[in-house]
């Protein structure tokens, strides 16, 4: 197996712009390796991203190269010095494109106004995913609202209605999926490609394929960028009429990528109906409505409880906060998922209740949110359009 050590000597033969080994040029960080994984950026003043990036890529293949190597994730990170005006980063030409009227900095476009809408209906192909119909994110603004559980057996609710259906998961920090749908083991590459794992009639590919469950994940934001972005557009996940990504809670480096990287067709945000929830789930809305994602609806998870003994409800974190909060903002409400404990049981087991109890009242719910997030789709149909352009305000 490959070490750091046997990295950076297969990297001193990489010349950085000025000829120097890049090892000696001061841009290397840290060279993490994990099973065969070997992960690293290169830090780089703004002002020179473009005449490093062809240094990147030659990072990348020379590291790939490396024996023991199974695969590599190389960020480039280009960070400007106070004073000097904003330069364009490694981003690829056709993301770089301002918009009439704007300007680009560090690959995000300044421009005054996009009206881009993404598409919706499930037959079309999304740009920049060949074979995949539509991408939704289903999001939260805050951690251990049951965001995954909600992707998971959303995308299970689709696929239950005849639709082929991926589940992605983009929480870098915090993978779920694998224990959710009961995954073990490694994806296979072929070549640069990957090709997801299955279970119960999905596709599913996540960074916790990758990494041990235990293995913290410490990585600074333009690694998280390239992760997503490579867990898109580097898996073999056609042919997809939907695919349901499980995004990390926030609103932060994971939200912009996906966003830029493909035209999501909208977003579902998932909150519990207490006030503290409720704040960030309203941060989440607005934006995904800055970027100009549609929002597709909001799902009050947990919404309460009833006791299996005596059929008592507890509205444990109160009730209705969700909904209420929906109408608020003028996005529709998808419903709501009760705080049971067969949902906890199925999730833990690997036996998601969507697949494995279909016939529950559980799944009848999700199933019906599946529904609803379907007729949303169907209802924004357009034609396709690049993705959006990212606003940045300051």
């Amino acid at each position: 197996m490959a070490t750091a050590d046997d990295v950076k000597a297969r990297l001193a033969q990489v010349s950085a712009p000025d000829g120097r080994p890049v090892t000696e040029a001061g841009v290397l960080s840290e060279v993490l390796v994990s099973d065969g994984k070997v992960y690293l950026s290169l830090t780089v003043d703004a002002t020179e991203a473009r005449a490093w990036e062809p240094v990147r890529a030659a990072v990348e293949r020379t590291v790939r190269g490396t024996p023991g190597v199974t695969s590599a994730l190389v960020a480039l990170t280009a960070e400007r010095k106070a004073g000097l005006p904003p330069i364009a980063s490694h981003t690829p030409a056709s993301a770089r494109a301002p918009a009439a009227g704007g300007h680009s900095h560090a690959g995000h476009s300044h421009a005054g106004h996009s009206h881009a809408q993404p598409p919706a209906d499930p037959q079309k192909e999304t740009p920049g995913l060949p074979g995949v119909g539509a991408i939704i994110a289903v999001a939260s603004g805050k951690g251990g609202v049951g965001k995954s559980t909600l992707a998971a057996n959303l995308a299970l609710g689709l696929a239950a209605s005849g639709l082929k259906v991926g589940l992605l998961d983009a929480d870098i920090y915090g993978p779920s999926v694998p224990r959710l749908m009961g995954l073990k083991g490694r994806p296979e590459v072929n070549g640069r490609m990957i090709t997801p794992m299955q279970a119960f009639g999905l596709k599913v590919m996540s960074i916790g394929f990758l990494v041990e469950e235990e293995t913290p994940m410490i990585w600074r934001g333009p690694m998280v960028m390239s992760a997503i972005s490579q867990m898109l557009k580097e898996v073999n996940w056609a042919p997809l009429d939907i695919l349901v990504v499980d995004m990390p809670p926030g609103t932060g480096d994971a939200q912009l990528t996906m966003a830029q990287q493909v035209p999501l067709a909208g977003a579902v945000i998932v909150s519990t109906p207490q006030d503290l929830a409720l704040i960030d789930a309203r941060r989440g809305v607005a934006m995904f409505q800055k970027v100009n994602v549609p929002v597709l609806g909001v799902v009050e998870n947990m919404s309460y409880f009833m006791c299996p003994h005596c059929g008592t409800r507890s509205d444990v974190f109160g009730h209705g906060g969700a909904r209420h909060e929906a109408q608020r903002l003028g996005v529709p409400f998808l419903g709501e998922v009760p705080l049971q404990m067969s949902i906890r049981e199925t999730s833990d087991a690997g036996l998601p209740v969507v697949a494995t109890r279909p016939d529950s009242a559980e799944a009848g719910i999700y199933r019906a949110i599946a529904n609803s997030v379907r007729e949303a789709l169907a209802g924004r149909r357009s034609a396709a359009r690049p993705a959006p352009r990212i606003v940045m305000e300051g």
